[in-house]
């Protein structure tokens, strides 16, 4: 199930999240990345969650609620067009360790 936001539905996951940008910008899922936060936070009570810098100075966020697990993924370009990437259900923070290679051959 996917929400809408801005008034825009996010349709799912593009693979090759920091390649496709640029053409998402050029689409209706993207806005200013003010209104996009806000809206998030309004709608859905959406907080940041994790962040990462892509190609081309691009800026992956994840935005997700601990009290109804929604979650949203964001690319922002250095323009300031924030563009939905992703959104879903069942949202959990994980902190996993590195798991360890068995070099025994």
């Amino acid at each position: 199930m996917f929400k809408t936001v801005l008034g825009l539905s996010v349709l799912g996951f593009t693979f090759g999240l920091m390649t496709a940008a640029p053409v998402a910008a050029q689409t209706r899922n993207c806005a200013p990345r003010k209104v996009v936060i806000e809206r998030l936070a309004e709608k859905y009570g959406e907080s940041r969650q994790a962040i990462g810098i892509g190609q081309q100075g691009m800026v992956m966020e994840t935005f997700a609620s601990a009290e109804s697990g929604s979650w949203t993924i964001t690319v922002t370009m250095p323009t300031g067009m924030t563009c939905l990437m992703a959104s879903g259900q069942s949202f959990e923070a994980l902190a996993e360790a590195i798991p360890t290679v068995d070099n025994d051959a």
